[in-house]
């Protein structure tokens, strides 16, 4: 099977892994996806990220997070820039999301950062995602 967009097909995994209320998530790897779960595991909406070894492929095991009354921490986890459409923003167009609690994942020339992290580095890119 051949997947046109692999990172929306991870935060689809991941979002209806939470609706069901799994635990666990498996993710076929990438270096990209691994940036983007070891940054949303940094921001606080997951528990943890481990590699595991899948033949001669690497799968990323995503423990995810839930609050106190069993309910996901990630509320809306949605794609923004797509093979078809790709977004760009520049360092000044860069603005809170969801007043400051939800988190923007860009892709910069500096690698894959929240948008807290590129406006203070000055640095634009492509909106890979946006999470709150």
């Amino acid at each position: 099977m051949s997947l046109s967009d692999p990172i929306a097909d991870m935060l689809t995994r991941i979002r209806n892994a939470q609706q069901a209320k799994h635990e666990l998530c498996v993710i076929p790897g990438s270096k990209i996806k691994k940036s983007i779960l070891d940054l949303l595991k940094e921001e606080g909406f997951l528990d943890d990220v481990q590699t595991v070894k899948n033949g001669s492929f690497d799968d990323f095991q995503v423990k995810l997070k839930y609050d106190t009354e069993k309910k996901p921490v990630i509320r809306m986890i949605e794609r923004v820039s797509t093979p078809g459409r790709r977004v760009y923003i520049q360092s000044g167009e860069i603005r809170p999301f969801r007043n400051n609690i939800g988190t923007l994942i860009l892709s910069t020339s500096k690698g894959v950062m929240t948008g807290k992290r590129a406006r203070k580095l000055r640095v634009g890119g492509e909106v890979l995602c946006k999470v709150f």
